[in-house]
């Protein structure tokens, strides 16, 4: 498929057609790697890593357990 290269601010930028990002699994705001490879632009999309927060917070212990920090009174209009 053939699309037109456009200027966008210092940059360039091309529009990718729905159905090219449906089948790789792109769209808005997610983000992607762009390499080079013979001289030929290879858009992936990044897998978006998945947290579990059991497993998270499983993983705190003594050794890695921040202490509460006192920020003095409040200032503004928070609500603690």
């Amino acid at each position: 498929m053939k699309v037109k290269i456009q200027k966008w601010g210092n940059s360039l930028a091309m529009r990718i057609p729905k159905a090219f990002a449906d089948q790789s699994m792109i769209s808005e705001d997610k983000y992607v790697n762009l390499t080079l490879v013979d001289k030929k632009i290879v858009v992936e999309p990044v897998e978006e890593k998945q947290y579990d927060l059991k497993e998270l917070i499983s993983g705190i212990n003594k050794r890695n357990l921040h202490k509460e920090i006192d920020f003095g009174e409040p200032i503004g209009n928070e609500v603690w």
